[in-house]
């Protein structure tokens, strides 16, 4: 499951990092982590000798020697104690360096190029919102981890080979045999979590999900009696969770039975070896636990393998899933950059040229055939008839979220031309931040933002909810209406020169959207209406006719 170009991508984004305004605080945290671990294993090998001494002195009952050598075991304990918490602390930060780093960036690029609009149609790509945080939190800090393991493993290795070839050539080829066996075995036995760890990420992910639509939709499911359905669903989420981790556990218990054994034996073969050149008068007794201890270190740096591959196939399932991610992000800013077709930029100017959009279906059938049509300003415009799909599209692709199709928009710049879905997006926070637009300006006073608020009818609301400082749920507080009213009051704020409202009279009704195409036409905004109503000369200066067999039909009713 893991490819090359898997690796490449884990490679660029390590030197991505490297090279970033923080790159520097890295790598100076690496070259820390790489000094203690220097320390780390020379004390490690001081501290074979001075346990080989001790016991050698508790053997001949030299009571000045234990207790000398008793000191400077405490010694060599306390400075490796004081080594390890650094070389902890140093790993942690620049963990956590790395990951702020790179969730900002991604983060980042999946909301400024619009990769989260198109990241499902792409790839199918599933919950984009767990690779970014627990993936990303796995790869940093389990690459880390590895790189360090494999580098103290390398160091361990030099440090030790050359302790244990000196009690006995033997043991070290021993040790070599056993630990590149043990590793065959294990990659042998737990080959298959590779491919169940990755699959759990997902079922785990998909129950998550489906337990946030019950809190997201709890009305709904109540007022329908859905329970039943909503029931089976998460039990049915759940049943593939616990199916799929009962595989895993499976392969654990059977790669578990080989790694017990094989760790047991780590404290055996040394003794095996040893204790008869012991008996025979070769070696001091102290060597026995020398090589007991330079066996095992040496065995852990060449059994990264059999020790850590529970990790390791773990860590695989998140290299290939944010590879995957990555890959699809890519494809997605790349259809995001293509998805306003034809679009083009004119100061006071909104219209569509030749334009022709398809369903998004593997048919491509025509809902919408070379329209041309201009709206100037001031002109109220009514989008209606009955091909919903293709006002829908028409709708989308103005914003530029539609690419099924061909010809030219011709829009306003950014910031000149607002969106008023059916379904508004209030996000939560305080009222100044819900109604002032992004990047536009701050210094806009509450009076100026209360009067907005008076003229679409919400001011009794911004008492009840005190004022402007109070960070609210507003799709919670507001009643549907409420929220039209208040997707209006944002977009005449934002001083638009046009706005697309779609079925705002499906909330409001007719006497109320009326009164809030005068307001918006008060603020100078020209309003183009999509809707199922037939136009009312009263309200309306022309209507775009949309008709099932995609032909169109402009009338100006002046």
């Amino acid at each position: 499951m893991i490819s090359r170009q898997t690796f490449s991508l884990l490679g660029r984004a390590i030197m991505v990092f490297m090279r970033s305004p923080v790159g520097s605080r890295a790598r100076l945290l690496g070259l820390s982590l790489l000094l203690l671990m220097l320390c780390i294993n020379g004390m490690n090998v001081i501290n074979s000798y001075v346990g080989r001494y001790f016991m050698s002195a508790i053997e001949s009952r030299d009571h000045a020697g234990f207790v000398r050598f008793a000191w400077l075991y405490a010694g060599v304990f306390a400075g490796s104690t004081l080594v390890a918490v650094f070389f902890r602390f140093s790993e942690e930060r620049l963990g956590l360096l790395w990951r702020d780093y790179l969730t900002h960036r991604s983060v980042g690029r999946y909301i400024d190029q619009r990769i989260y609009l198109h990241l499902g149609t792409t790839a199918g790509i599933t919950n984009p919102d767990q690779r970014m945080s627990e993936d990303i939190k796995q790869l940093t800090t389990t690459t880390l981890s590895f790189l360090l393991m494999i580098l103290n493993g390398t160091l361990t290795a030099i440090s030790f080979s050359g302790v244990l070839w000196a009690i006995s050539p033997k043991l070290f080829l021993t040790a070599v045999l056993y630990a590149a066996a043990g590793s065959a075995m294990t990659i042998r036995l737990g080959r298959p979590l590779i491919r169940l760890n990755y699959r759990q990420s997902d079922v785990e992910a998909d129950f998550r999900s489906e337990l946030i639509r019950v809190r997201e939709n709890a009305e709904g499911i109540a007022l329908t009696g859905n329970e039943s359905r909503t029931r089976e669903r998460l039990m049915d989420r759940l049943d593939q969770l616990v199916e799929n981790f009962g595989r895993i556990i499976r392969v654990n218990r059977n790669l578990s039975f080989f790694t017990s054994g094989y760790n047991y034996m780590i404290q055996l073969i040394p003794i095996l070896i040893v204790a008869p050149l012991f008996m025979d008068h070769g070696v001091e007794f102290g060597v026995i636990g020398q090589a007991a201890m330079a066996f095992a270190t040496l065995l852990g740096a060449f059994s990264l393998i059999v020790t850590q591959f529970q990790a390791i196939s773990a860590y695989a399932s998140v290299i290939t899933r944010l590879g995957e991610f990555l890959e699809a992000s890519e494809k997605a800013a790349v259809r995001n950059e293509a998805s306003c077709i034809g679009c083009s930029t004119i100061s006071d100017h909104f219209g569509y040229k030749g334009l022709t959009l398809r369903s998004t279906d593997p048919g491509g059938t025509v809902l919408l055939d070379r329209l041309d049509a201009s709206f100037l300003p001031g002109t109220r415009v009514l989008v209606h008839g009955p091909q919903h799909a293709a006002r829908m599209a028409l709708f989308r692709a103005s914003a530029g979220l539609y690419d099924a199709g061909t010809g030219n928009i011709v829009r306003p710049p950014p910031g000149k031309l607002a969106f008023l879905p059916e379904r508004p997006y209030l996000p939560s926070g305080t009222l100044r931040e819900l109604l002032v637009p992004s990047g536009s300006d701050c210094r806009m006073s509450n009076d100026e933002i209360s009067g907005v608020i008076r003229e679409v009818g919400l001011e009794a609301l911004v008492k009840e909810n005190d004022g402007f400082e109070h960070p609210r749920n507003w799709l919670e507080v507001l009643s549907f209406e409420d929220q039209q009213r208040m997707s209006v009051a944002r977009a005449i704020l934002a001083r638009p020169d046009f706005a697309l409202l779609d079925q705002l009279n499906s909330a409001l009704g007719e006497a109320e959207f009326h009164r809030i195409l005068e307001l918006m036409a008060k603020h100078g905004i020209t309003c183009i209406s999509f809707g199922d109503d037939a136009p009312d000369p009263s309200r309306h200066d022309a209507c775009l006719e949309l008709n099932a067999d995609g032909s169109w039909k402009w009338t100006d009713l002046r």
